[in-house]
């Protein structure tokens, strides 16, 4: 993986398009399932974007809002809140072409590297079912609770290294 090329910058309104797209393949496998025409699932799932987006941005004012781009080109979004405890990981998704290249991993390892320098806990939420669930129990997360949709995982800062003099 060229990591050299990858990068965040921060949304803009002329990201939506790609924003919504990237949600949709996040659950096109979800959607296939449905009796619907195209034009209905497009509907529901432009609509989903548009409650989640909304959601994010009125309960996690402050967040990092980011575009994951490979070079000029966006590939996914990464959304971190940073409390004053913890760094809620709110939401990475990558486009489908891109998973499995450790570009996920990368942004995690930076995450508890952050983490751990500063004593935070990192928590998120994941669907039972996600593949990124085995990466981010390879990392260090322990589920600490479910609301019968996802699993709420946490990750405690690593202890730090004892200096001697």
């Amino acid at each position: 993986m060229p990591t050299f090329e990858l990068n965040l910058r921060p949304i803009a309104d002329a990201d939506l398009a790609f924003l919504q797209a990237l949600y949709a393949s996040t659950r096109a496998d979800e959607v296939a399932q449905l009796p619907w025409d195209k034009a209905s699932k497009d509907a529901f799932l432009a609509q989903q974007f548009t409650a989640q987006h909304q959601y994010y941005k009125a309960h996690y004012q402050g967040a990092a809002l980011s575009l994951i781009c490979m070079g000029e080109c966006a590939i996914g979004r990464l959304y971190i809140f940073r409390g004053p405890t913890t760094l809620n990981l709110i939401d990475i998704s990558l486009l489908p072409e891109w998973c499995g290249q450790g570009i996920g991993s990368h942004f995690l390892r930076a995450l508890t590297d952050e983490a751990d320098a500063t004593g935070k806990t990192i928590r998120l939420f994941v669907e039972p079912t996600n593949p990124a669930r085995r990466l981010y129990e390879r990392c260090g997360f322990g589920v600490t609770g479910s609301n019968h949709i996802y699993l709420q995982m946490q990750r405690t800062p690593a202890p730090a290294l004892a200096v001697s003099a």
